[in-house]
């Protein structure tokens, strides 16, 4: 009984962190796939460029913002194989 109250935790946990984590990749992608269209265009948008690296005006987390994409990546790619995996030995037939 411990374990699924444990794994029900897991479970909210791992979905209030996807869309914590998803929005900075999601904005990374956009803006560096838009930039790329752009500039094939001839059109200068090198405020995409600075979104892209993490420079949001007042905030500025260019130093760091390498790491913190890839630190959510990891973790939400390791909650979701916990929870994977968790689920597979569940299911797996008792001997």
């Amino acid at each position: 009984m411990r374990t699924r109250q444990t794994r029900q935790h897991l479970r909210r946990l791992h979905r209030a962190l996807v869309p914590l984590a998803a929005l900075p990749i999601i904005l990374t992608a956009l803006s560096g796939s838009l930039y790329g269209l752009l500039s094939a265009q001839g059109i200068e948008a090198f405020w995409l460029m600075k979104l892209h690296t993490g420079n949001f005006g007042l905030i500025n987390l260019q130093p760091y913002y390498s790491a913190i994409l890839g630190l959510l990546t990891l973790v939400v790619a390791g909650s979701g194989l916990g929870l994977l995996i968790g689920a597979r030995r569940d299911q797996s037939p008792q001997v």
